[in-house]
């Protein structure tokens, strides 16, 4: 065999089978981590709070008076009639029949009765570590073994994680398949092939699996904190870009078997022609997520990397194994419907494209109306991003459907004030408790206080640790509710000018922290995000005044989208808010995703533009990526729509947001605002670049 044959058996043949074994190697470690990753994930609020944060504070002094972590699982028991000393019997049995499950940590309360004396309830302290879903379905079995006939329900902080835990369960399972099963289907529209939307997701598999791996490690390092949401969105994210990215080059791959016989010639052509966009495209999305790293919520901070580490390997995927593998196949991938080469030197694009043919002539003979009614419809909309509740929502409402944790809620609410069960804890100096505690009472969202007591000889006294007492304060509205962050803010406007020493923790102070670091992240990572990816797209596209545009119509597609869920949001799904994090991660999504799809036209403009000017080379290059680009805005939106299958609100919200901009971004700013915009700007729109000067020449 000549040398030179040897060689090119090696690239042709040798190099792309140890590429796809290599893929597969990765696939084959990571794989088994997919149903690993929930132990290390951790769905609890207060453990993705800075430690500065007062709440935070509060639960680590907690620690002090207790002998172990707990956290509390309250069961009401509630009758039509007076419980009498038969009901009382009954709790007690009940009561009794818990604490020889060996479940329970520390003292049980005793029975605490309602003013009505239909009602009871009693507070079960549990580990924080319990497996809940094994714990709790023991504790119920030993509530009806007693034969118990009051009514009775579970709730409080414990079964509130155990709803939240249930919720998640299926990320691992349902929500890939569903998520798979939609992007096959897609696929299969676009390619009508059945090889091609395999190897697409197979690469898409192979990228998720790598990356899981990397991220299970760190988390179990400690090197980042993950929680249902992040992991639902990673499994999302990484399929929907690594398909994108596999669209982008597959087109350019059929493109040029068009033109060159030879699918060793057609691969090094289209690797060529997509590792610029799909770098800069993933990086862009990379380094946006990377801007979360600078939020004060750990639940925010750990998306950053996670998700920037699952695109890399959705590009790497897309930039190896795939050409690997198509090389393997060559225009058999194809198949029914293998692309012939042109043997003719006429370009004749638009016979390929009939219908973006049709598009691009609405474009070029109407670029002003085009872009300046869009441009007012989407105005229009930005206007009702005003009514978007993003100022949080109670705990109770984080489960969509069924939970029994809200329906326990909803039966103690009727019979104690709505805080029982879920105390505010109030750490103060043991010198400050008598003021401090008359300043408790008098407001008029404290129902009671009571002092955490150690048990002496002569009876309970408050505990006293390190000069501080704990004060429990029971709210007179639902912990997780928004009044109950109300009165926790007053309380510490009121209280703490005269005791600063005073510190305020507990659900309520939890969410109230919470959503304060979310109002504070989105203050700082937007524009933050706006300034990284403008830098990005000066440097890819070469200009100043083109990154400036796509940002802005960007932006406003981002607006038109919040205004249009605060639309459905409020009216037809009647939600009761949203999460100021639904805001950063859907900025996050929106803009880093749809400058992808400006980065995929806007470079093809300005290859086309280079051979033959402004118009003719927009044109062209609207026409050739138009549907590509499409399909992986439809691939994309309906990844992030198969959150809907996790019963989280925030998730929900999430699907709708990014499946809609989305869809926004690609069929109206990216086929018609954008290509409108640079035909109406002309060869300034490459300024400061040659690009500007070449053009004034052509046109």
């Amino acid at each position: 065999m000549h040398k030179k044959d040897a060689k090119s058996v090696i690239w042709r043949i040798i190099l792309p089978i140890v590429v796809v074994l290599v893929w597969l190697g990765a696939s084959g470690v990571g794989g088994p981590y997919f149903g690993r990753i929930s132990e290390v994930s951790s769905n609890d609020m207060a453990t993705f709070l800075p430690t500065s944060a007062e709440s935070t504070q509060v639960n680590n002094d907690l620690a002090k008076f207790r002998d172990s972590k707990t956290i509390p699982l309250v069961v009401v028991f509630a009758s039509p009639k007076p419980l009498g000393s038969q009901g009382l019997n009954q709790v007690k049995l009940a009561s009794n029949s818990i604490d020889k499950t060996g479940q329970v940590v520390g003292t049980m309360s005793l029975p605490i009765v309602s003013d009505d004396k239909k009602a009871a309830f009693i507070v079960v302290p549990l580990s924080s570590s319990s497996e809940f879903a094994k714990v709790i379905p023991q504790l119920q079995t030993a509530v009806d073994n007693t034969n118990p006939s009051l009514e009775y329900k579970f709730t409080g902080p414990a079964m509130f994680a155990q709803d939240l835990n249930k919720a998640f369960s299926g990320i691992d399972g349902v929500l890939l398949l569903v998520a798979l099963a939609v992007v096959f289907a897609i696929l299969f529209i676009v390619y009508r092939s059945p090889i091609l939307p395999i190897v697409t997701l197979l690469g898409a598999m192979f990228a998720l699996s790598a990356a899981i791996l990397v991220v299970w490690h760190l988390a179990k390092a400690g090197v980042v904190q993950l929680n249902g949401q992040v992991q639902g969105i990673l499994f999302i994210l990484v399929i929907g870009a690594a398909t994108d990215y596999a669209l982008l080059y597959i087109a350019r791959y059929r493109e040029e078997l068009t033109r060159n016989v030879d699918k060793w010639s057609a691969t090094k052509a289209a690797w060529k022609a997509s590792w610029e966009p799909i770098v800069a495209a993933g990086g862009t999305v990379s380094l946006g997520l990377m801007c979360l790293l600078v939020s004060d919520l750990g639940s925010n901070k750990a998306l950053g990397p996670v998700g920037g580490i699952g695109i890399v390997f959705a590009i790497l995927s897309a930039l190896t194994f795939l050409p690997a593998i198509l090389l393997l196949f060559g225009k058999k991938a194809f198949w029914p419907r293998e692309p012939k080469a042109n043997s003719l030197k006429v370009d004749n694009y638009h016979l390929n494209h009939p219908t973006w043919t049709k598009v691009g002539k609405l474009v070029s003979r109407h670029p002003r109306r085009l872009w300046v009614g869009l441009v007012t419809l989407l105005v229009v909309a930005c206007l009702f991003m005003p009514q978007l509740k993003a100022d949080g929502v109670a705990q109770s409402d984080f489960v969509l459907g069924k939970s029994e944790a809200r329906d326990g809620q909803t039966l103690l609410d009727q019979h104690f004030p709505a805080g029982s069960g879920s105390p505010a804890y109030v750490v103060a100096p043991s010198k400050d408790m008598v003021n401090v505690t008359k300043l408790l009472k008098a407001d008029s969202g404290v129902d009671a206080v009571t002092p955490m007591f150690a048990y002496t000889a002569k009876g309970p006294v408050p505990k006293v640790v390190d000069g501080d007492v704990v004060l429990q304060t029971t709210l007179k509205d639902p912990a997780d509710s928004l009044p109950a962050r109300q009165t926790i803010e007053r309380l510490r406007k009121d209280i703490q000018p005269d005791y600063p020493s005073v510190k305020f923790g507990g659900v309520s102070a939890v969410q109230l922290d919470t959503n304060n670091a979310a109002m504070h992240d989105l203050r700082l990572i937007i524009p933050l995000i706006l300034i990284v990816i403008t830098i990005i797209l000066m440097l890819l596209l070469r200009s100043i005044v083109a990154p400036l545009v796509l940002l802005l119509t960007t932006v406003l597609s981002f607006g038109a989208t919040l205004g249009i869920a605060a639309i459905a949001f409020n009216h037809i799904w009647q939600y009761p808010g949203a999460d100021p994090s639904v805001v950063i991660f859907g900025f996050v999504f929106l803009v880093a995703l749809g400058i992808d799809y400006n980065i995929f036209l806007m470079t093809r403009i300005r290859e086309e533009t280079i051979k033959n000017g402004v118009r003719n080379g927009t044109i062209k290059a609207l026409v050739v990526t138009g549907g590509v680009i499409s399909s992986a805005g439809i691939v994309l939106a309906s990844t992030f729509a198969a959150l809907y299958v996790i019963p989280i609100l925030f998730l929900a919200q999430i699907a709708f947001i990014v499946a809609f901009g989305v869809l926004l971004d690609t069929l109206i700013v990216r086929s018609l605002i954008a290509p409108s915009l640079t035909l109406e700007i002309g060869r300034f729109m490459w300024w400061p670049s040659k690009l500007a000067r070449k053009n004034k020449q052509q046109n």
